[in-house]
């Protein structure tokens, strides 16, 4: 719903519009997969669908995870720019640039992929009688590989991420927190908006981040898995984002649901809302999520 309401109702015309867009685009990527990840889970880890959908499950799923955190930081850097530098950032914050930006997250994320691609991912285990995916590189001969790659992935497309993203949001909540804005309610739902959307960032990918490196670190030391289920529900957890996106990314906006109700036909008398030509930059703001 959120991808056809940028494509046909609000258009392609704003830096936000476009990075929103691949945000959506990402989550129906990790959607399509899911269903194969809670089968494995709910069968005792035993993947029954072989290889090749091991492989591209396992990769659209952390291909997720790093397109969605790093488009959540575009949108986080350009929404600082936009509240915090409105003026001499806006020869920056350009259509074209988004999409650029964009596309070299796509290619990041995918490249970072595939050593996922290229290894092998499942493997029997006699003892308990199942068909391992993934996780069977956390022991043995495979953990060196898992060890060095999550722990190279996780720095650059997470914790550096997170830093960013926390430093927009905080700039943003005192630059609205500071302004002279007379409409004081859009202020504070723009600051109130600010607020949650750093903190699901924060819950989402901040626990998962710091028990993947706690639970490497353990097996590197001690062999210690004790944290081995607690590893798998945080990154179960982290996937949580996808279904939040929606609420604070696309539908926060009141044009966002005046789309989504012409888009369902519940009201019939829809108008688009009246452009004013001394809209402030705060106002944009809040009117692109």
């Amino acid at each position: 719903m959120a991808i056809v309401i940028f494509l046909v109702k609000m258009k392609v015309r704003k830096p936000a519009v476009v990075y929103m867009l691949n945000l959506a685009a990402a989550d129906v990527l990790l959607v399509s997969v899911l269903p194969f990840y809670i089968v494995y889970r709910f069968s005792g880890s035993n993947w029954i669908f072989g290889e090749g959908m091991c492989h591209f499950v396992m990769a659209a799923f952390y291909c997720n995870m790093y397109c969605s955190v790093l488009l959540m930081t575009s949108i986080s850097v350009d929404r600082f720019l936009a509240i915090v530098y409105p003026v001499r950032s806006l020869p920056w914050r350009t259509v074209t640039r988004a999409w650029r930006v964009c596309g070299v997250i796509w290619v990041i994320s995918l490249a970072s992929t595939v050593p996922l691609l290229i290894q092998q991912q499942t493997m029997f285990q006699p003892v308990l009688g199942i068909t391992m995916c993934h996780d069977y590189q956390h022991f043995g001969a495979y953990y060196i590989f898992g060890f060095f790659y999550f722990c190279t992935v996780f720095s650059l497309y997470n914790f550096l991420p997170l830093f960013i993203t926390t430093f927009c949001y905080i700039g943003i909540i005192r630059s609205l927190s500071r302004s002279k804005f007379d409409r004081t309610h859009k202020r504070s739902r723009a600051i109130r908006l600010s607020v949650v959307v750093l903190s699901v960032f924060l819950l989402c990918f901040g626990p998962v981040n710091v028990i993947y490196l706690i639970y490497y670190k353990k097996l590197n030391k001690n062999n210690d898995f004790t944290l081995y289920r607690t590893y798998i529900l945080s990154s179960s957890i982290s996937s949580i984002n996808c279904c939040l996106d929606p609420l604070i990314y696309y539908f926060a906006s009141s044009q966002s649901q005046r789309h989504v109700c012409s888009l369902l036909r519940w009201k019939r008398d829809y108008r688009p809302p009246e452009q004013s030509p001394k809209r402030t930059y705060y106002a944009q703001f809040f009117k692109n999520g």
